[in-house]
């Protein structure tokens, strides 16, 4: 659940005051409890004998100790908004329906087979890159240069590659759980929470005297890279 931050303007995270409840305890709650919800689901399914369970258990337990961490380390100050019924609720249902593909998963009695389970870790650690790296970047710029937009490194090229990074990580969740139900699922998340957010901050961005010129060498999601580029060194 990548956050809608513009990568100019939101200072890094600070502490909570004590005693609030804020949006991030609730994601980092749902994302560190992902590994022992899938264990109980293999264990609750009689799964616990197959290969792509434990891969998916590796995989998606992994990402949520990952994202907790990063919450600690370097999160990011949207997230520190005052946890609300009716957004809390949002955030709720949309972190629960990316619980449904470990348990369509260990329903499914036909198990992924082995090249796409080599495919999904080859996409999760290519997403695991762009999404924890390009947020880094934008920790540190927003740290060192506030005020400036971020034109460079993974950002030269995709105007989000931490959604990009995420897209990777899911779609490898997706794959491993060889069934349709999932992959409607996440372009539902797609449609109705990342595009909105990624077009709600091109629309904010635009103010900025760089962003056409960043705009015009940038895909909005995938990196916008053409053959000459190739050539260059500094791309």
């Amino acid at each position: 659940m990548t956050s809608p931050s513009d990568p100019a303007e939101t200072s890094p995270a600070e502490a909570s005051p004590t005693g609030v409840w804020r949006e991030r305890h609730l994601i980092d709650a749902f994302k560190g409890l992902t590994a022992p919800f899938v264990l109980f689901v293999m264990f609750w399914t009689d799964a616990v004998e197959r290969y792509d369970a434990w891969t998916y258990l590796a995989l998606h337990g992994t990402y949520g100790l990952l994202w907790v961490l990063k919450s600690r380390v370097f999160g990011d100050k949207n997230w520190e908004q005052p946890l609300r019924l009716f957004r809390g609720s949002q955030i709720a249902v949309g972190l629960a329906a990316y619980w449904v593909a470990p348990v369509v998963l260990c329903l499914n009695e036909q198990p992924a087979p082995p090249w796409l389970v080599a495919g999904a870790v080859v996409l999760f650690g290519l997403g695991v890159f762009f999404h924890f790296a390009s947020d880094m970047q934008k920790h540190m710029h927003l740290a060192h240069r506030p005020g400036v937009l971020l034109t460079d490194g993974l950002w030269a090229r995709s105007r989000n590659p931490n959604y990009l990074g995420e897209l990777l990580i899911y779609l490898s969740f997706c794959a491993l759980a060889w069934h349709w139900l999932p992959t409607l699922l996440f372009g539902v998340i797609i449609a109705f929470e990342w595009l909105p957010n990624m077009l709600r901050k091109d629309r904010s961005l635009s103010r900025y005297e760089a962003y056409t010129a960043w705009a015009g060498q940038s895909g909005r999601l995938f990196p916008r890279v053409s053959l000459g580029d190739l050539r260059r060194k500094d791309v």
